[in-house]
Parts: structure tokens; C-alpha cells; sequence
């Protein structure tokens, strides 16, 4: 499918990994998407569509708005993404939010993945925690994750903390200046973001056992 240039709203979707039905989904506008890096901007008050579950019901997508400024960088082929966050007027920068996903593939109307629960929060001195560990290993333990793709997740983490030892890769801190080019307005998701057939993982067999898992 083709390259999106810079400037263009693209869908971001989560595919769920029980029936690969579109799931969460965000309107972003590409910043890059290039043979190394897919990076998208979702700033804050973009609206996008959130599972909600009222008492008794099935969940369902219901509009929610973004509640901070986020540039997320992707890298075809690999199992995570890095998220650059900012907040407030001035533009403080946040946090790396690494979070543990499917790689990403490509949608005629932009890139479908989904979340592995675990995630790595990177605060601005580079002092780093765990997120939603215990999640993740219960994920593992239940066997809602194969034993084989638990321990990629977590080999995909060492490579992730490696790189943050060194400084490397996002955590040089280019990416943490970065700003929006002026006049970009704030993306809407494409009208047919919903009915887009989604790509499922082509390894989602392999690494969830979809009787067991939830989303």
C-alpha cells in the first residue's frame, strides 16, 4: 500500500486480538513514514473512540477526546512504540511512553496494531518504570499469551532499556524538541475509519489463545 506524506489524517487502529474487530482508533496527522519510521502526531482535544463497558452491558466505542499532545514513533517490523508527550500551555515535555503493540500494518486510511498490556514509562531524566507489569504477566500466566511470545515481549523490552542505557534511538533527545509544523489543525478520523476492512496480526495465532483473551 502506499507511503502517506507529511500533513495527511490517518486512522490508527487497534485490532482486537479475540475476532480482529476494529477496536480503539485514533485520528493522526504524519509527521514521517519512511522504510525506518512511521512517526503521527495525535494532539490534545483530537477526538478518537475509547472502550467504554456501562454496568451490565457489553463494552462498546464511544467518542473520547485526547488529553495530551503526543507525536507516537513506530518502527516497521518492531513490537513497540515511543510516544513523546508534552502538556500545558508551555509545552512541557512529559514523558517516553513506550508501549509493548502488534507491528504495525497498513491500512488504505493508515496502520492497524494492538496494545500487549505492557509498557515502560521514561521520565524527562531518563529515570524509567514498569506499567501494567503485573497485567502483562497475568496475561502470560493465564495463557491468554503463548509462553513463546511472552518472552519476545520481554526481549523486545531488554533491547528497548539497552537502547535507553545508551541514549540512543528516540531517547537521544531530538524528538523531545520536536513541534508541530504551524498551521496543522487538529485531524478528524476519516469518516470510513470503521468499516475498512481491518489486517489482522498475520502471527496472532501464534502468540494469543483467542478463546481465552478479552479484547
Amino acid at each position: 500500500m502506499r507511503r502517506f506524506d507529511p500533513g495527511e489524517t490517518v486512522a490508527l487502529r487497534y485490532i482486537t486480538r479475540a475476532d480482529s474487530t476494529v477496536g480503539m482508533t485514533w485520528p493522526a496527522r504524519v509527521v514521517a513514514d519512511t522504510d525506518e519510521l512511521v512517526a503521527l502526531w495525535i494532539p490534545e482535544g483530537a477526538e478518537y473512540r475509547a472502550w467504554h463497558r456501562p454496568p451490565g452491558e457489553p463494552r462498546r466505542l464511544v467518542p473520547a477526546r485526547w488529553r495530551r499532545e503526543t507525536l507516537r514513533l513506530m518502527f516497521p517490523g518492531r513490537a513497540h512504540s515511543t510516544w513523546c508527550s508534552w502538556e500545558g500551555p508551555e509545552r512541557a515535555f512529559r514523558m517516553y511512553y513506550v508501549n509493548f503493540e502488534e507491528p504495525f500494518r497498513r491500512t488504505p486510511i493508515g496502520f492497524d496494531t494492538n496494545d500487549h498490556a505492557l509498557d515502560i514509562i521514561v521520565w524527562p531524566d531518563f529515570r524509567w518504570e514498569w506499567k501494567d507489569l503485573d497485567e502483562f504477566e497475568a496475561l502470560a500466566a493465564q495463557g491468554v499469551f503463548t509462553e513463546p511470545f511472552a518472552a519476545a515481549v520481554r526481549a523486545e523490552a531488554a533491547a528497548v532499556l539497552a537502547e535507553l542505557d545508551r541514549r540512543a534511538g528516540v531517547f537521544a533527545g531530538e524528538w523531545a524538541r520536536w513541534r508541530s509544523p504551524a498551521g496543522w489543525s487538529v485531524p478528524r478520523l476519516p469518516p470510513d475509519w470503521a468499516e475498512v476492512p481491518p489486517e489482522p496480526w498475520e502471527l496472532r495465532t501464534w502468540a494469543y489463545r483467542p478463546h481465552l483473551s478479552p479484547r
